[in-house]
């Protein structure tokens, strides 16, 4: 099958950014009475949007999420991420290979906040490959793992989701690729995939080069 569009997620797929924004989340969460471990905020958190655990939060800690509190946390992660964000390996080369693949028609789509997004895109050098095609979650109704984010980024591009490419790295991001309809790989660069156990996702990346190799291929 030959995908008309490519849909990157961002987070861990094009920048390695999830253990420091985890990272800066738990220690803020920490302070505000929550003792979560590492290990523990990044299964509650990867793949979800802050606010959307607002419930959570608000019940372990005993206080409000204010919004003083998530412009505190959004300052502390982007300083983070100005000074420590890997792109991940490869991921600049399976843009570009996506972008020829498809004439241009890829975009990004994420749970996380669009200035976060854009920051990271454009640090990663993939700002000249994605241009203004550049959604979040966040502007939407409802964020992953609902399919919004990916049937905006579809609609603007003008392709089917059908005929489109998700490339996602979380069970959350993959629910919302399938429920799109779009065709989903799994990128998992440890382990076997085991996260998207249950989830039909087509193919499993285990390193972002392997995406070059396998878009002139059929779909598994």
């Amino acid at each position: 099958m030959r995908f008309e569009a490519v849909l990157f997620d961002c987070d861990g797929v094009l920048v390695d950014s999830e253990p420091i924004t985890n990272g800066v989340l738990r220690q803020m969460l920490n302070e505000a009475g929550w003792p979560l471990t590492q290990a523990e905020c990044e299964r509650i958190f990867i793949g979800k949007a802050v606010r959307d655990e607002r419930a959570r939060i608000e019940a372990e800690t005993g206080q409000a999420l204010t919004e003083d509190w998530m412009r505190a946390f959004y300052a502390r992660r982007d300083a983070r991420l100005r000074a420590e964000l890997q792109t991940v390996r490869g991921a600049l080369d399976a843009v570009i290979a996506a972008h020829g693949h498809t004439a241009g028609r890829i975009a990004c789509a994420s749970g996380a906040d669009r200035p976060k997004v854009v920051m990271q895109i454009g640090m990663a050098g993939m700002a000249p490959y994605f241009e203004d095609r550049i959604f979040s979650g966040h502007d939407l109704p409802r964020s992953k793992p609902h399919p919004d984010v990916y049937l905006a980024a579809a609609a603007h591009l003008g392709v089917d989701p059908a005929r489109c490419l998700v490339v996602e790295d979380t069970a959350t991001g993959v629910q919302a690729g399938l429920a799109a309809g779009a065709t989903v790989w799994g990128y998992c660069q440890h382990g076997d995939g085991r996260a998207f156990q249950g989830l039909p996702v087509a193919r499993v990346l285990h390193h972002m080069g392997e995406l070059a190799q396998h878009l002139g291929a059929p779909s598994a």
